[in-house]
């Protein structure tokens, strides 16, 4: 009974949309309580997947009674408990700020339908237990987020919104050529019975093919340089929620995840790979703060540095050490609440100024305090300064790069670190410092809900240090970390849960 458990992440905001699309539009309070109980609900299934696993061990459900590999599977292992925690966490405190923040907008029940099959496509990604429902659920949270980046229907949005998609369609069609070339030389959709068949066939021409194409595809979907294009106009241009959920959980989900599960647990980590790994990630660090630093769009400065921290978790994971994909991983975790936060700020900042550009503002401190409060928060634990979670996790990344003799990267990522301070002293000096500005002294501060998730995601800025103490690291890093260390053991793992 406990495997039913997985189709509810799917089930839940999709019965919350299907709902929405019905009544939302006639009581338009519903589609708040509906959104933020879909998501409550979530949140509190993925938290309590973690004691689940813990007693339970790794769940395999068979949709429709058939076993796998012929029927279509859904698994709950350490990696999947991770990032299900992370992804419906953060919906959740999204799903909030976006009752006060989301008045503005016509037809919100729209925007609710839209965020709920994004969120549903992102835990079917996360749960899937074979390659082409990956892809499936995959695509539906990418057609739903091209049309949120829209959302405004504004010239801006509708050209990013093209862009995104039109760059969105080149990576699926890199993933599905992956996904078929697979299927011709394995005969499975299965990600545990292809991972079986590709370890007894060893390496091959295929293989290395396929590598590349997903190294395109889910690269481009994490906006690894240099496939990060469609991001600095995707991000800037959605509504403040929906950039939150793009560059704090959509990317990971989408691009991260997807990638580290095909290459860790189906295909087979190769030094090759793994070098390309480093070596992306290292690049999209640097490049990614470097184009940061002379943005004056406060947007579009936050999401190049999406792009520069993504960068922090692939290094990590590449170097496939231990401490190394900790820190990958916990850097992950980290990144998705403090960009979130950030991207809310700026989403605070807009609609109560009505501006994104910084040398517009000044001393918005004095008329806007938990926002500048949270903000600053969020600003440390981006830079990497103790005692805020981004520290701990770019402090173990730092450190496995030299216990695995990559000096060159960890001096990579201490620079890149530096640089990251540099741009947020700029963020709050013209933003919130300084004297206030004439045309903003009738400014106030945002209403409840947008303060609420603002406060609860700095709390966890905050206190994510303790995630490293035994009690809570045993449970949801060290189990994450073991999953992807087990590599193609991953195949026997799941096979035994199902007998």
């Amino acid at each position: 009974m406990t495997n039913n458990i997985l189709p509810l992440f799917i089930a839940i905001p999709l019965a919350a949309t299907f709902l929405n699309s019905l009544i939302g539009k006639k009581v338009r309070f519903l589609s708040d309580l509906l959104s933020a109980v879909a998501t409550f609900c979530l949140a509190y299934l993925s938290i309590y997947s973690i004691f689940l696993l813990k007693h339970s061990g790794v769940l395999v459900y068979k949709v429709g009674g058939w076993a796998p590999p012929i029927g279509i599977s859904m698994v709950l292992d350490g990696l999947t408990s991770f990032m299900l925690v992370t992804v419906n966490l953060v919906a959740f405190l999204i799903s909030i700020y976006s009752i006060d923040y989301m008045k503005k907008y016509t037809e919100k029940w729209i925007f609710y339908c839209l965020f709920l099959l994004m969120v549903a496509g992102m835990n079917g990604v996360i749960i899937s237990g074979d390659v082409f429902n990956l892809y499936v659920f995959l695509e539906i949270a990418a057609v739903a987020s091209y049309a949120l980046v829209a959302f405004g229907t504004e010239h801006e949005e509708l050209e990013a919104s093209f862009k995104y998609a039109v760059m969105g369609a080149v990576a699926s069609s890199f993933i599905l050529l992956g996904i078929a070339f697979l299927y011709s030389i394995s005969s499975t959709l299965n990600m545990a019975d292809m991972s079986m068949e590709l370890a007894k066939r060893g390496a091959s021409p295929i293989v290395l093919l396929v590598s590349v194409f997903f190294l395109m595809g889910f690269g481009l979907k994490s906006a690894l340089v240099p496939f990060h294009a469609w991001l600095p106009d995707a991000h800037p241009s959605a509504p403040a929620p929906i950039s939150a959920m793009l560059s704090g959980v959509l990317i990971k989900s989408l691009g991260v995840y997807a990638m580290v599960r095909m290459f860790f647990s189906v295909l087979g980590i190769t030094p090759q790979v793994s070098g390309a790994f480093m070596m992306l990630g290292a690049l999209s660090m640097m490049v990614g703060v470097c184009l940061a630093l002379g943005q004056w769009d406060l947007k579009r400065l936050l999401a190049y540095h999406s792009i520069s921290q993504i960068g922090y978790v692939i290094l990590g994971i590449g170097l496939g050490t231990p401490l190394g994909v900790l820190g990958g991983l916990f850097h992950l975790f980290n990144h998705s609440i403090f960009k979130s936060l950030l991207f809310l700020n700026s989403g605070a900042v807009e609609y109560a100024a009505s501006t994104r550009d910084l040398q517009k503002m000044g001393g918005l401190k004095e008329k806007m305090p938990v926002t500048s409060g949270t903000s600053l928060i969020a600003s440390l634990s981006i830079a990497g300064i103790p005692p805020f979670n981004g520290f701990w996790s770019k402090l173990i990344i730092i450190i496995a790069c030299i216990q695995a003799g990559h000096f060159v990267y960890g001096l990579w990522a201490v620079l890149a670190s530096i640089l990251t301070l540099s741009s947020f002293m700029k963020v709050q000096r013209y933003a919130f410092l300084g004297e206030l500005k004439e045309k903003l002294k009738d400014i106030k501060e945002v209403p409840f809900f947008m303060k609420f998730s603002m406060v609860m995601l700095a709390v966890i800025c905050l206190i994510g240090g303790v995630l490293l103490l035994p009690v809570f690291f045993n449970d949801f890093l060290k189990v994450a970390q073991d999953t992807i260390l087990a590599g193609q053991n991953y195949a026997g793992i799941v096979f035994e849960s199902i007998k």
